[in-house]
């Protein structure tokens, strides 16, 4: 089956004796004991096991599983890891995980954070002890682009474990363990979800391992799983992802274009620009640039905070990957030790008119 195939009828898994259409949500806790494969919903449960099965599909792994918020799902690997491994992580990662990284796990692992984009960073990097490479392609909040079949190669060399956030990629754009990952990981809050009311974190393993067996022992025991009806919510989701992804990256590349061409604005970061440095890499690797965009305002973060007050139908608001178009100054979010530059406006562009969009871009920059 073709992706679009795939994401409709890959999801289901009936067990109801009328044969629904669409798989009914399971809300049961605990299941009659028959030797069967469920027990207790914080174990296995039906909607959870479809959209894992699915989740592994759609990512070209072999299985899947699914978990309360992305943060979770990291979290799980991170837990997995021995005591006292070192992980290599990207400069610019998503700050929720770096703070785990960072306030969480700072008794148990070692970390260096560097510019991913630059295999040789990953090269000088390597210690006996490393255990992890994870990458973040396309970056958030700058967009960055990281050679994902070089890095693998380089961490199988190595025997070091790769995972790659392909969040704002999605498996419509971009397949990781095709490209030599050893796992995918996937805030589905984002554009898995869509809608911007679903929490959930999704990990896909091209194997199962040692590692996935013991990241599986962290979900099940630990119960940080997603419920029935997110599960539902979720693979009903998934059945429109490749055409939204579509609107998305086609908006998304028009702004990008309009905003690379306004005087106040310093900078735009987004992949599908020819001047964006990874732009060549991520021509190699995606088959879409995204719905992301963040650029540098001229002004600093006064004038980010004025034009994006003058924003009609972008909501400041935190997350991404929602049919609206949300905004936030990035540096005001993730706090005072932020590297990121102040001045700088992330942008997850919509499916709202193309043309109510660019008006809207012109009048609050006028």
């Amino acid at each position: 089956m073709k992706f679009e195939t795939l994401a409709i009828h890959g999801g289901n898994l009936v067990t109801d004796s009328q044969k629904p259409v669409i798989q009914p949500i399971t809300l049961s806790t605990t299941f009659e004991h028959q030797g069967g494969s469920m027990l207790y919903s914080r174990i296995n449960n039906p909607n959870r096991l479809a959209l894992e099965n699915l989740m592994a599909k759609i990512e070209m792994g072999s299985e899947g599983a699914a978990f309360s918020s992305g943060n979770a799902a990291a979290m799980s690997v991170f837990q997995a890891l021995p005591h006292g491994s070192h992980v290599i992580a990207p400069d610019d990662m998503y700050h929720g995980l770096r703070a785990q990284l960072e306030e969480i796990f700072e008794d148990k692992l070692e970390i260096t954070f560097t510019d991913l984009a630059n295999q040789e960073n990953f090269k000088d990097n390597i210690q006996p002890n490393t255990k992890l490479l994870w990458m973040e392609t396309p970056s958030n909040p700058l967009l960055k682009i990281c050679p994902i079949n070089v890095l693998t190669a380089i961490a199988k060399f190595n025997n070091i474990a790769t995972v790659c956030d392909n969040t704002f990629a999605t498996p419509v754009f971009q397949h990781p363990l095709k490209l030599g990952a050893d796992m995918v990981m996937h805030s589905a809050t984002k554009y898995l979800g869509g809608h911007s009311d679903i929490l959930g974190g999704i990990l896909v393993t091209k194997e199962p391992n040692e590692l996935w067996g013991k990241i599986r022992k962290v979900q099940r025991i630990g119960g940080a799983v997603m419920a029935p009806w997110d599960c539902y919510l979720l693979t009903r989701s998934l059945k429109t992802l490749a055409y939204r992804m579509k609107g998305h990256a086609e908006h998304a590349g028009i702004i990008a274009s309009f905003l690379d061409q306004h005087p106040k604005v310093e900078k735009v970061y987004y992949p599908g620009l020819v001047n964006h440095e990874g732009h060549t890499i991520a021509l190699q690797q995606m088959s879409g640039f995204g719905g992301i965009l963040s650029f540098l305002i001229k002004g600093g973060a006064k004038e980010a905070n004025r034009v994006i007050s003058r924003l009609k139908y972008f909501t400041n608001a935190t997350s991404l990957g929602g049919v609206e178009s949300l905004i936030e100054r990035r540096a005001a979010v993730e706090g005072p030790n932020t590297p990121t530059p102040p001045n700088l406006i992330r942008v997850s562009v919509g499916l709202e008119h193309l043309e109510d969009l660019l008006e809207d871009w012109e009048q609050a920059l006028s």
